[in-house]
């Protein structure tokens, strides 16, 4: 059975929960989008989640953010929807219509205790400010962009995933 989690944000004006297969906050994300939007040791680390499971009291406080991203010269609106708490900030989780069954909560706004990660995975550091340290050695995996493992690959291959 997936693992439900429970978040909120900050000032306690939206809590929501979701279900969810892979609740192991395994991955670090050095992109702009995340950094700025997330806050945090100059990453963010987004959960998986099913999307038909998000339940959201507050939803009045909530407000949606999409990214403008530059690619070759031209800039183009982001359709993931970064959704965080209008009244006092917290980032609470990104939609992303293009995979309408997903929902990716920050691991930063769950309150459910979380599993560690038996290993770590760190992406985008083309994007990663000089001054964030990345951790090397065993259980450490570096991407420059993003890696071919998705979230569900990764629980699998490490054993952690949820039925």
């Amino acid at each position: 059975m997936p693992m439900l989690l429970e978040g909120s944000c900050r000032c306690g004006a939206v809590r929501f929960s979701v279900e969810s297969q892979t609740p192991v906050p395994f991955m670090h994300c050095y992109c702009s989008i995340c950094r700025k939007t997330g806050g945090g040791g100059g990453y963010a680390i987004n959960l998986g989640g099913i999307a038909g499971t998000l339940k959201v009291e507050g939803r009045e406080a909530l407000g949606t953010y999409r990214a403008a991203i530059t690619r070759d010269g031209a800039t183009e609106t982001s359709p993931a929807e970064r959704n965080f708490c209008a009244r006092c900030g917290t980032a609470l989780w990104v939609y992303d219509p293009r995979w309408p069954d997903h929902i990716h909560p920050f691991a930063s706004a769950v309150d459910t205790p979380l599993p560690a990660a038996p290993a770590r995975v760190h992406i985008m550091l083309d994007d990663k400010p000089d001054w964030v340290l990345v951790p090397e050695g065993p259980g450490e995996e570096h991407f420059p962009q993003y890696p071919e493992l998705s979230l569900e690959d990764w629980h699998k291959k490490h054993g952690v995933w949820v039925e």
